[in-house]
């Protein structure tokens, strides 16, 4: 048992003395990006919305430089849901000039949201970039037609009268239930 102690604990060592060898040797990897080849740049990666209504204009747009020296191809824009609906250059962008990526977000769902648009190009600098659209629904408020002179008169009553229910518990007035125990076999 001692011998087991032993040389579990050499091998505890050895393995940490490697590991340290290991560590030294290693240089900090650094991502090395090609000159040559198309480059892509967005001016902006998320857009907010911040708060919308039901309904209103879910509508935005991402543009993009090429900063490459070779033409830019974007073979796949995709949402992460269904509720967005990306829309993309389909010619390759020259070198120097500018493409948009214009995202439809459907604002007929109510609440917040945070989705991503996955960009997947030939960019030797970054062949895929996630765009993200954020922001927040509301419901539209229920709207009182004025011509009515009693509008607004029945959503007060409303109010009034939930004030005066109680809640079902304090209604409710039951009587403790008694549990006698029976030492009697249940025969089925």
């Amino acid at each position: 048992m001692f011998n087991m102690k032993k040389f579990a604990l050499i091998c505890l060592f050895a393995s940490m003395a490697f590991g340290m060898a290991n560590a030294q040797n290693t240089k900090a990897e650094t991502k090395e990006v090609p000159e040559n080849g198309a480059k892509i740049r967005f001016t902006e990666l998320e857009h907010n919305y911040g708060t919308i209504q039901k309904g209103g204009n879910g509508e935005c747009e991402f543009t993009f430089v090429n900063e490459g020296n070779e033409p830019l191809i974007l073979s796949n824009v995709k949402a992460s849901c269904g509720c967005t609906t990306p829309s993309y250059t389909q010619k390759p962008v020259m070198p120097g000039q500018q493409g948009t990526i214009h995202v439809k977000y459907n604002t007929n769902n109510v609440g917040a949201f945070s989705k991503t648009v996955t960009v997947t190009s030939n960019a030797v600098d970054n062949p895929r970039v996630q765009l993200r659209i954020k922001g927040n629904v509301k419901q539209e408020a229920a709207s009182i037609p004025t011509g009515d002179p009693n509008a607004g008169k029945g959503a007060k009553s409303v109010r009034q009268e939930n004030k005066q229910l109680k809640p079902a518990r304090e209604e409710a007035k039951v009587a403790p239930v008694q549990m006698k125990v029976s030492e009697k076999p249940i025969n089925k």
